[in-house]
């Protein structure tokens, strides 16, 4: 089991950025996959960004692929999600999440932080 704790959410006026962390605790190093979702009320959860755990190729959404990063802090276990050049279509509770194997999907779900982009 790992737990998963999410920061770095808050209010940015349009064409501002903001960089989430996710910290990982319990057992990271066994870990598949990590990446990151954001859900707006009425809608389903929408993939954002995710990378292998072990290394390799990262991920995007078409919907952020050039604006958002996705990168890591192994010393520190933790995930980041860097958003750039925000619109107010970005706002959401965004989660990341981990996969405990290859066949176990997104199994680990942190709370979510919330982001608002003002016009």
């Amino acid at each position: 089991q790992v737990q998963l704790v999410e920061s770095g959410g808050g209010l940015v006026q349009a064409g501002g950025s903001l960089r989430l962390s996710c910290a990982a605790s319990g057992r990271p190093f066994s870990l598949y996959a990590m990446g990151w979702f954001r859900q707006v009320p009425g809608k389903e959860r929408e993939f954002v960004a995710q990378f292998p755990w072990s290394g390799g190729k990262t991920y995007y959404s078409d919907a952020v692929k050039g604006r958002f990063t996705i990168s890591r802090d192994n010393a520190k276990n933790t995930v980041y999600l860097q958003m750039n050049s925000l619109t107010p279509e970005n706002k959401a509770v965004y989660s990341c999440a981990a996969a405990s194997s290859s066949d176990s999907g997104y199994d680990n779900w942190g709370e979510g932080t919330q982001v608002t982009v003002s016009s």
